[in-house]
C-alpha cells in the first residue's frame, strides 16, 4: 500500500500582504494540514502569513516544525508555540533542512524570499535531485505574474515545455489539499551532500 504524504514544507511571506484573502488561506492552509495529519514544515517565523499558517495548525491540532536561521530570530520573531524550533546557521541550511523534512512543497504568498524557495525547489526536481509535489497556491491571482514568467522563457526557448510539470497550480486552499491527499509520498530523495 503506497505511503501517503506526512509532512508539506510551505513557502510563504513575512508579511500579511494588502488583501486580507492571503491571510485568510494561511490560517485555513495550516488548519486543513492538521486536520489532514500532515506535519507543516516552515520557516519558524511567527509573523505575517508565516504565523498565520502556524497558528492555523496549532489550532487545529497538528504538528508544527519550525527552521528559523539565528540571524532571522530578531526579525521574524519565531512562534511562541512551536513544538519543535530548529536554528540553523544559514539560509542554505534552513532550506536544506526544510527540504529534508518535507514529503511536498506548497507556496503560498509572499515576496522575494518566497520566489526563491520556490524557484529553487522547483529547480532541484528539474534536475532530478528529487520528486516531491510542489504546488503553488494562487490566491486572489498572487501567482500569475510568476506563471507568466515561466511561459515567456518557454516561448523564447530558455525552458522546455515538459518543466510545466514540475509544478502544480491550485486555484484555493481545498484544491492543494485535495491535491496534497492524492499525491504519494516519494519513495527516495536526493542525499543532503548532492543539493
Amino acid at each position: 500500500m503506497p505511503q501517503h504524504i506526512r509532512s508539506v514544507a510551505v513557502f510563504c511571506g513575512t508579511r500579511a500582504g494588502t488583501d486580507p484573502a492571503h491571510l485568510a488561506a494561511a490560517r485555513a492552509l495550516g488548519t486543513g494540514l492538521a486536520a489532514a495529519g500532515m506535519t507543516l514544515v516552515y520557516g519558524g517565523g511567527g509573523v505575517g502569513l508565516m504565523g498565520a499558517v502556524a497558528a492555523g495548525t496549532i489550532a487545529g491540532g497538528g504538528r508544527v516544525h519550525g527552521v528559523i536561521p539565528e540571524f532571522l530570530t530578531r526579525v521574524e520573531r519565531p512562534h511562541p508555540d512551536l513544538a519543535e524550533l530548529e536554528v540553523t546557521t544559514s539560509m542554505h541550511t534552513r532550506k536544506t533542512r526544510m527540504f529534508e523534512l518535507a514529503d511536498a512543497f506548497v507556496t503560498l504568498s509572499g515576496g522575494l524570499g518566497t520566489l526563491d524557495e520556490t524557484v529553487e525547489i522547483i529547480t532541484w526536481r528539474q534536475l532530478g535531485l528529487h520528486d516531491k509535489p510542489v504546488i503553488i497556491l494562487d490566491i486572489n491571482g498572487w501567482a500569475q505574474p510568476f506563471l507568466a514568467a515561466v511561459e515567456d522563457m518557454i516561448a523564447q526557448g530558455f525552458v522546455d515545455p515538459s518543466n510545466r510539470r514540475l509544478f502544480a497550480v491550485a486555484a484555493d486552499v481545498p484544491a492543494a489539499l485535495t491535491l496534497l491527499r492524492a499525491a504519494p509520498a516519494p519513495e527516495t530523495a536526493a542525499p543532503p551532500e548532492r543539493l
